[in-house]
């Protein structure tokens, strides 16, 4: 799982779940039958390929055609199958206006809205149709309950589904507690026969419409929870599910950077054998804690089964008149890293969704430890090269581990820092059967040994680790039996990270 990215990896469960529910059709679990149901996604997805094929073109953007799947198998899931020519007018205007919405509700080039909950309000105006979610049954749920773990797992949202659950549940149970409705039969009809579950982990989650932060998305899951409860009203009004939604992503974006950029490559620099730093020139500032990441589209034909997007964090500090990330080149490469490595200077690629908490704190006299493994440096030189332009010292200890030294990148930024700002840079290779006869460095992992010797304070400071998913997980565990709390550790993670 970890090689396929985030939006991959719903679009497959999509397909499952869609390929689950007709065959429930086929037994007669369902209010509609095999035909029905297959016809209605079939066309959802040939119309939004079409529109989406439209809209690119006229504003000159790249096709992005994993998320019109993703889009049309969501629609097939929660709008009722056509059985007559009458309801035809409801699934053409939801995924037509799903589609246009990604391009016209839109500021600066990024939308603003869940494109499957506002093609479904806005189809539900012209209609008077409506979805009926009828994705929520208890014979759908153990399907829904397995792949939502698995992608929650992949995107580590947990936090903001949690949020949305704990409120979204103690509303309802207060208003039919009010209501001397049975507390009981209220937790199974909202566990068992409610779209409750696929709508958090499905669609509250979707990152382009989500707030950058941890505590802003802990926020606007409280807002769309309390929002989703059944008995929510104002006045005679109701909301809905696609309401609720619509509301919480106004928020998001009222909350969020407003940055869509299509860039163009500048040059690209060969760091290491196998790590190179592609330079953009963003044509405005952008604004931007070191530290963060931003979602790269690399619009190629026959991409591989980790699509067209990735996360990178930006490896520029805010003070540059430039955008850099940093990749990391395995033999095989994706799709999108050979195309991304053959990116001439008159194609685009879009950057957009800026966000990450894993920044330096506001206070300079906390004292801290950086750990990165090979390409994970990235957020570090970003962090450092800021604090040697603005000259700001801090009190920090860098370790780099890589395997040889031919890998080492950014030398000459941390060997910067070291000189005007007194930062400890400890460089360790893990290769030792190729050090060469020069090496000055530490060898071998970084441990709890190298950490006791070289930080004796280190239950004062606060550790920030950047690598691999495996390497941040050997470190979580090897700081936790030093000693070190939770609160001190910050892991970088962004979505997909694979």
């Amino acid at each position: 799982m970890n090689n396929i990215t985030m939006y991959r990896l719903v679009l497959y469960f999509l397909i499952v779940l869609l390929g689950f529910s007709l065959l429930l059709s086929l037994f007669g679990a369902l209010p509609f039958n095999f035909i029905q149901l297959l016809l209605s996604a079939c066309l959802l997805v040939g119309i939004g390929l079409l529109i989406n094929i439209i809209f690119a073109k006229v504003f000159d953007a790249p096709t992005n055609v994993e998320s019109i799947y993703i889009t049309a198998l969501i629609l097939a899931l929660i709008i009722n199958p056509a059985t007559s020519i009458a309801d035809l007018p409801f699934l053409l205007w939801a995924i037509v206006l799903s589609t246009a919405s990604k391009f016209i509700l839109a500021v600066g080039k990024k939308h603003i809205f869940n494109p499957a909950a506002v093609g479904i309000f806005l189809a539900s105006m012209v209609t008077t149709k409506s979805a009926t979610w009828w994705i929520g049954t208890i014979y759908t749920l153990p399907v829904v309950l397995l792949g939502s773990l698995l992608i929650t797992k992949k995107i580590k949202k947990m936090n903001l589904v949690l949020s949305f659950f704990i409120v979204s549940m103690v509303f309802t149970l207060g208003l039919s507690f009010i209501s001397k409705t049975s507390i009981l039969l209220v937790l199974e009809k909202a566990i068992l026969y409610t779209p409750w579950l696929f709508f958090a982990f499905i669609m509250l989650t979707e990152p382009l419409t989500t707030p950058p932060t941890f505590r802003l998305q802990v926020i606007y899951a409280g807002v769309v929870g309390f929002l989703f409860s059944p008995k929510v009203h104002f006045g005679s009004f109701y909301t809905t599910p696609e309401l609720a939604l619509l509301i919480g992503n106004i928020y998001s974006y009222s909350v969020s950077p407003k940055n869509k950029l299509l860039l163009k490559l500048r040059e690209s620099i060969a760091l290491s054998p196998s790590a190179y730093d592609f330079v953009f020139n963003p044509g405005k500032k952008l604004k931007y804690l070191p530290g963060q990441y931003m979602e790269w589209t690399l619009g190629h034909k026959r991409p591989d089964n980790r699509g067209n997007r990735r996360y990178f964090t930006l490896a520029s500090s805010p003070t540059e008149n430039e955008i850099r990330i940093g990749v990391k080149f395995y033999k095989n490469p994706s799709s999108y890293k050979k195309e991304l490595m053959a990116l001439s200077d008159n194609k685009k690629i879009v950057a957009t969704q800026l966000a990450g908490d894993f920044v330096m704190p506001k206070d300079i006299s906390q004292k801290l430890v950086f750990i990165a493994g090979g390409i994970g440096i990235t957020p570090f030189r970003s962090m450092i090269k800021y604090l040697v332009d603005t000259n700001q010292k801090r009190l920090i200890t860098l370790f780099y581990s890589n395997n040889l030294e031919s890998e080492i990148v950014y030398r000459d930024v941390f060997n910067d820092a070291v000189a005007k700002l007194g930062i400890k840079v400890i460089y360790t290779l893990t290769d030792t059967a190729n050090l060469s006869a020069n090496w000055q460095g530490k060898t071998g992992f970084v441990d709890s040994k190298m950490i006791v010797e070289e930080i004796p304070d280190y239950k004062e400071r606060t550790f920030y680790i950047s690598g691999p998913r495996s390497m941040v997980a050997v470190f979580e565990d090897v700081l936790s039996k030093l000693g070190v709390k939770s609160a001190q550790i910050k892991t970088d993670f962004f979505p997909g990270y694979a």
